[in-house]
């Protein structure tokens, strides 16, 4: 995937929270422009504790 292609959009099947590629989740240690690929596999949802493989991508 090229750097030049629009930034996606993640959300948690279970409680809902979103994760913006273009914004990142610095709390979280995720960097503004971290790409859903690179956040690590063992990651969870900061809100409820869903696995990374529990979120969908959407269109908002």
């Amino acid at each position: 995937m090229s750097e030049a292609e629009p930034f996606l959009v993640w959300q948690c099947r279970t409680c809902g929270y979103i994760y913006e590629e273009a914004q990142g989740d610095p709390l979280e240690g995720l960097a503004p422009g971290t790409r859903w690929r690179d956040v690590p596999d063992d990651w969870i949802c900061p809100s409820c504790g869903t696995a990374k493989g529990e979120f969908d991508m959407v269109e908002i």
